[in-house]
């Protein structure tokens, strides 16, 4: 231990909320709700445990609050007064949160009227007098006043979220400020989750810039008589008072009466005694066991001292890459079994059984797994403890001599029963693929978990130390196992000399594929945990893993299309191409390919001499969209006609084209796969063909969807949710007008129109929308400026407009800013977090960029998680109502599209109508009704 005494203090109360938000409801053995209390445990336990190993700390403390009321209530009454009670399930969690302190023979500190931030304060202070090293376990911007040294004793943050060490530069970095002015900073930005008033329309870099500029608050606010006139200095003046009072609010006390003696403190371990104890009357039984066992923590261990990060999001968003490798031998492919008898296989689907869980993969001849055969199924029951299993292997030549195996059909009945048992976890990495062979193969799989699924959940937008931040096999066994595993093109060769997988010789094929197998197992044994110490596991239980088999079954149903149809927009797109290239070529007085970028710019700015043309690195002009629009807008004609171009020429390769082409010669349908990680928020993308990208409300993309048609005697029936990113946003924003407009069924955008403009017509109602769907994108005053077709002045005082007649959006703004730059992630209303290693990035482009991603992605993402929880209720809700030949083929933005026969039409549209409505309850209940348009017809297009 070190000689200067080091005191860590540990803001409890902000473990308590993490570790109910991070974990599903848990009931102890006489069915009182523990969930928080598990989590709190959990990461106490690890907190302590790590801490004594580490050379340093020697006293440890944990502050909690005692109640809500403190002596800033009478300072003034609507402090924290929007604070929502907390759950009713965490509750009586409060008091066992106390006993798990204590069953740790920590000291645990609170007092009545006093705040758990002004408690350690007081003990930070008398601490660091007495010439001790203080660190406070928490992020809490509050607590960063603190920060800072004395006569060598230095008080200093850790966050354990981020694992990251916080001091005065990471203060300044973040307030523009060092740490004593840190509440002058606070006063004027204020805080909405307190309530705390500030200054309304001061933000955090505004309020930096104030105080860095006049030295303290008062200075600020004396100055601002002087200011030019503007809104900011109107703002400064009017509101003063809150200003001065919130600095009162901010400012933590060190003069509390401290109840323990720091001697008290000292950190000496964990006596198993009263833990064990407490985790046997709870039910704890996995953190008993390890009690037990004699493991004090996880292995992997805090940081206490780590590498300074370049921004907080840069340390929050690479904590994923520094997993720690789990304690499995090295990868082995030699001990891996080629089974090729059936008593060989049905020793190890017994195995399979008794085992309880097993990582399952399968081999086939192509990546359609529409149009695939199956070539071989691989298990892995553990560590080097895998075994592939032949089924298709021998030359194509129907003379090659073929290998032994067994019988396709006679594995798949040995391998059924266990594949369907509900006593048997199935483990996959990208399980939908697999479900969807085995399926046309006969075989139901059920239950499953999905390593790929996992990763996504815990580490969506990360960016992770070189080796990529993509959620495949490969990347991730490189990244949490240190391996590399076998490439396909190592066994199967490349180019010409490329080999199907069935004829690949069965000790190669043995060591690729049980090692998927393999590894599966291995990233699951490394995942699934973090799910519950990390947040993850309600989005992923509760929205996503109920999916991959729904997707799965939509993929196989495919959709039907008119080929007929199809072939006669492919001529009709052809022929207006062709027509516009030589309005083009016209009107440049010459003919180039006009599909050629670099041609394309060499007419436009040279040749015709339009100004702004730009040059990349490559030497050449762009001419994207926003060139391309930009001059269509200044009245070039050619610019006009070859947005018309692409479009069409785009149109026809994308999807008139690629249509014909994608329909299964087996099914005469279309099976778009569908991405469960493709999208950052948590949207679903599709691909081969790609069906998210139709136009929409554009004659030639309704032309499109006419060709998707339902089969004999049925209908499509579309189910779309109306506007549900408004509603989300006037629910997580509580914008009160919103609010009761959507109550009402009023039109949202004549509202705004209304609110915006004072009247509506065709023209105030179309911006409206505009400016309501663009403010959800943190748009910009220029991209506004684009899309209104008008000057960036007029945009911001639209922008400025907005705001002030819905301030709940921009506090929603701000806030989801500050929280995003704090922890390096946002997060939807079911917990799905999306992380920005950008947000706080010195590239002016990458941070803009981010922050409008930051802004939006919580609603998109909620909006993705409803529309998913719906589709994971319809079919058995379908079935329950006696309609389960009712099927949901296809899933585009916030749209369901079925095919059914048309005598159910009004049943199922109950139905539908009723399980999309309710989707997002009981874990989360909206403060506005989900609007479902329903349409049907014999046609996609026609549904509409």
């Amino acid at each position: 231990m070190a000689d200067t005494p080091h005191l860590y203090l540990v803001d409890g109360s902000a473990y308590i909320f993490r570790a109910y938000h991070r974990l599903p409801p848990l009931t102890d053995p006489e069915g009182t709700p523990v969930g928080a209390v598990y989590g709190y445990t959990t990461m106490l336990w690890k907190l302590a445990d790590d801490l004594h190993k580490a050379d340093g700390p020697t006293h440890l403390a944990v502050v909690l609050d005692k109640s809500s009321h403190s002596f800033r209530n009478e300072i003034y009454d609507q402090y924290k007064a929007h604070r929502p009670d907390p759950p009713e399930d965490l509750v009586p969690q409060f008091p066992l949160i106390r006993h798990a302190t204590r069953a740790f023979s920590l000291p645990c500190i609170e007092e009545p009227g006093v705040e758990a931030d002004d408690m350690i304060a007081s003990y930070a202070r008398v601490a660091q007098d007495q010439g001790w090293n203080v660190t406070i376990v928490s992020s809490d911007k509050d607590l960063m006043q603190l920060v800072g040294e004395k006569d060598g004793a230095r008080i200093d943050m850790l966050d354990t979220m981020k694992n990251a060490r916080i001091y005065i530069e990471e203060v300044e970095e973040k307030f523009g400020v060092p740490p004593e002015k840190v509440g002058d900073v606070l006063a004027l930005m204020g805080d909405s989750v307190d309530n705390i008033p500030g200054i309304f329309g001061v933000g955090p870099k505004t309020a930096s810039k104030l105080i860095a500029e006049h030295g303290d608050l008062t200075a600020a606010l004396d100055a601002a008589a002087d200011m030019k006139k503007s809104k900011l200095k109107e703002r400064l003046l009017e509101h003063r008072a809150d200003a001065e009072m919130s600095r009162v609010l901010v400012t933590l006390r060190e003069d509390c009466p401290l109840p323990i003696a720091l001697d008290e403190m000292k950190l000496e371990g964990v006596p198993p005694e009263p833990l064990a104890a407490f985790l046997s009357k709870h039910g704890f039984t996995s953190l008993l066991k390890r009690l037990d066992a004699g493991t004090g923590s996880p292995s992997r261990k805090t940081d206490l001292n780590p590498a300074r990060q370049d921004t907080p999001g840069a340390a929050a968003s690479s904590e994923g890459s520094r997993q720690p490798l789990p304690d499995f031998p090295a990868v082995d492919r030699s001990a891996y079994e080629c089974v090729q008898t059936i008593e060989r296989l049905e020793h190890w689907v017994e195995r399979a059984h008794a085992a309880r869980l097993v990582a399952v993969d399968t081999e086939t001849s192509s990546l359609d797994c529409m149009l695939c055969d199956l070539v071989g199924v691989s298990l892995a029951l553990g560590p080097n403890d895998a075994c592939y299993i032949p089924l298709g292997h021998g030359g194509s030549d129907m003379f090659a001599e073929k290998p032994q195996q067994i019988d396709r059909a006679a594995a798949l009945a040995a391998l059924a029963p266990m594949l369907a048992s509900e006593a048997v976890l199935k483990v996959f990495h990208n399980g939908k693929y697999d479900l969807n062979v085995l399926a046309r193969n006969g075989v139901d799989v059920s239950p499953i978990d999905d390593t790929m699924i996992i990763s996504f959940d815990l580490d969506a937008g990360r960016q992770l130390d070189g080796i990529g931040g993509g959620h495949g096999m490969d990347e991730l066994a490189e990244r949490h196992l240190g391996h590399t595993c076998l490439s396909f093109k190592e066994v199967c060769g490349t180019g010409r000399k490329a080999i199907p997988f069935g004829e690949v010789p069965l000790d190669k094929a043995t060591e690729y594929a049980a090692e998927d197998a393999d590894v599966t197992w291995r990233l699951y044994q490394h995942l699934k945990p973090r799910l519950a110490t990390e947040g993850g596991t309600k989005i992923y239980e509760r929205v996503d893993r109920p999916l991959v088999p729904v997707v799965a079954q939509m993929e196989r149903h495919g959709i039907k299309v008119d080929r007929t149809r199809l072939a006669k927009l492919s001529e009709e797109f052809a022929s207006e191409t062709a027509r516009l290239e030589k309005e083009i070529h016209q009107i440049a007085g010459t003919e180039f390919t006009v599909g050629s970028p670099k041609q394309l710019g060499d007419v436009l700015f040279d040749k015709l001499g339009y100004k702004g043309g730009k040059k990349g690195k490559s030497g050449q002009y762009s001419t994207d969209q926003s060139v391309l629009e930009r001059l269509s807008g200044d009245g070039a004609e050619i610019a006009s006609k070859v947005l018309e171009w692409r479009q069409l020429a785009k149109l026809k390769s994308t999807y008139t084209d690629a249509l014909q082409e994608a329909i299964n010669p087996e099914t005469g349908r279309v099976h778009t796969s569908y991405s469960l990680v493709g999208a950052q928020t948590g949207r679903l993308s599709s691909t081969d063909p790609n069906l998210q990208n139709i136009p929409i409300r554009t004659e030639i993309g309704r032309q499109i969807r006419d060709a998707f048609v339902a089969s004999e005697g049925h209908v499509l029936l579309a189910a779309d949710y109306s506007q549900i990113e408004l509603r989300l946003a006037a629910h997580m924003a509580d914008v009160p007008s919103l609010k009761e407009a959507f109550a009402n069924g009023e039109d949202i955008h004549a509202r705004t129109a209304t609110e915006m403009f004072g009247e509506v017509n065709r023209d105030t109602r179309g911006r409206a929308k505009t400016i309501n769907f663009a403010i959800l994108y943190g748009i910009s005053r220029w991209g506004l400026a684009g899309r209104l077709g008008v000057q960036p002045d007029e945009a911001q005082a639209m922008i400025d407009t907005y705001f002030q007649r819905f301030p709940g959006i921009q506090k929603y703004i701000v806030r989801k800013l500050e929280e995003v730059r704090e922890r390096g992630y946002s997060e939807t209303l079911f917990g799905r977090k999306t992380w920005f290693p950008r947000i706080s990035s010195k590239n002016q482009a990458e941070r803009q960029g981010s922050e409008r991603a930051a802004i939006n992605a919580p609603i998109q993402g909620t909006s993705a998680d409803i529309i998913k929880r719906a589709m994971a209720r319809m079919m058995p809700a379908l079935e329950e109502a006696g309609l389960a030949h009712v099927r949901m083929l296809l899933q585009v933005h916030d749209e369901l599209v079925f095919e059914l026969p048309e005598a159910d039409v009004d049943a199922a549209s109950a139905v539908i109508e009723r399980v999309m409505a309710g989707a997002a309850e009981p874990a989360v209940r909206l403060d506005v009704p989900l609007g479902v348009e329903i349409g049907t017809g014999t046609s996609w297009g026609a549904a509409h």
